[in-house]
């Protein structure tokens, strides 16, 4: 039996429904890393008989095979992967895909050019030179990874400068070069998450993406839009991503007060039903996609509910009699001036929701009320943004 101390490399392998390919994955495994002290760690979301074959793989195996068993509240490829980070016995961790697309014969080249000392995490890139996509399932994927990647760093021209595919799942890093507790890996692409959060040392090995060994693939058009609301809030942080689903609210907005008042309602009964319904429809919204990482220590989903809901309507109380008042006085449009006070409202919601509706229930007694107001809207509203 390896001793634990020993482990100078951990090998972390997020799987969902991997069954038939767990033995082939761990032998190649084990057969890449001959001479290498190392150890996998499976973090399973499974439903189907995986978590079973994972041990029962584990039992004949040459090396050290552990598996994480996760409820299906914890599902999801970013946080497997951060969990299999704390839990592995080495710093250095190798992430791979347990579907046999990501070559593990690459794994102690991905280890060896990390022993050069110049890198914090090696990325194993689709398009660096001599690398390939033909894994993926045909061109139009192809051309959708491409036109992801290329957006992805045009918005990171900073940090992802030295690196051609931050979309890969194939990559080692040196956890101790890594803020564990500021990632928020909402989505699937957790290396870029770990690479937009903070500047990190990268090198490069390219590699041929191959096709599935057994399975199905996991994309999906909901994978996509986790992507875009994960980039979205890497990029601008809390505040502009409260301000895209506010703008989308406010469309909505615009467009039921049209709806009505072409159909004949009065334009202060259409306002209210816009109001209510996009107060519904952003509470929601800004659970999922803007403060969910704060909901744990906030109060609970229906005393959050009726704050948002509660303050909300205050707020259209006090702004649609201001828009009867542009309408009548100033005899502009209905629809512009809804979307003018909804521009208005915009930073008092924010304000509200950072400090008020998602407040941890229990503040510190070390510092005054204004100094934690100040500090707290300035770290919602600016990060994680690129410095």
């Amino acid at each position: 039996m390896r001793r634990w101390d020993a482990v100078h490399l951990s090998i972390i392998v997020p799987t969902y429904n991997e069954a038939p390919n767990v033995a082939e994955l761990v032998r190649r495994v084990t057969a890449a890393i001959e001479g290498i002290e190392a150890e996998i760690v499976f973090v399973d979301d499974s439903t189907d008989d995986t978590p079973d074959e994972i041990r029962a793989v584990a039992a004949s195996a040459s090396l050290p095979v552990r598996l994480v068993h996760r409820s299906s509240g914890t599902r999801g490829l970013g946080t497997a992967v951060v969990e299999g980070l704390a839990l592995a016995e080495s710093d250095v961790c190798v992430v791979i895909d347990g579907d046999l697309q990501h070559p593990p014969e690459l794994i102690p080249v991905l280890y060896r050019r990390f022993l050069d000392g110049d890198a914090d995490v090696v990325v194993a890139s689709r398009y660096a030179g001599g690398g390939t996509a033909t894994g993926l399932a045909d061109r139009t994927r192809i051309m959708v990874s491409r036109a992801a990647t290329a957006l992805t760093r045009a918005m990171f021209p900073i940090r992802l400068r030295d690196v051609s595919d931050p979309m890969t799942g194939f990559f080692l890093v040196d956890r101790r070069a890594v803020d564990a507790a500021h990632l928020r890996p909402r989505g699937f692409k957790i290396l870029l998450e770990i690479l937009a959060r903070k500047n990190l040392r990268v090198a490069e090995v390219p590699f041929d993406f191959a096709d599935r060994h057994a399975g199905e693939s996991k994309a999906s058009m909901r994978q996509g839009l986790h992507f875009v609301a994960q980039l979205t809030a890497l990029r601008f942080g809390k505040m502009s991503l409260f301000a895209v689903i506010g703008a989308l609210g406010a469309v909505v907005n615009l467009a039921i007060v049209w709806a009505l008042t072409q159909l004949g309602v009065d334009y202060i009964v259409a306002a209210i039903v816009a109001a209510e319904t996009t107060i519904i429809g952003n509470f929601l919204l800004m659970e999922r996609f803007v403060f969910h990482d704060m909901r744990a220590a906030a109060s609970g989903g229906w005393m959050r509910f009726a704050k948002s809901f509660g303050f909300n309507n205050a707020e259209a109380l006090i702004r649609i009699p201001i828009m009867a008042l542009l309408v009548e006085t100033w005899h502009i449009s209905a629809v512009l001036a809804t979307g003018l006070t909804l521009v208005v409202a915009f930073v008092v919601r924010f304000v509200f929701h950072s400090l008020v509706v998602y407040a941890p229930r229990k503040a510190g007694a070390d510092t005054t009320r204004a100094r934690r107001f100040v500090e707290e809207l300035d770290a919602q509203a600016m990060s994680p943004g690129e410095l």
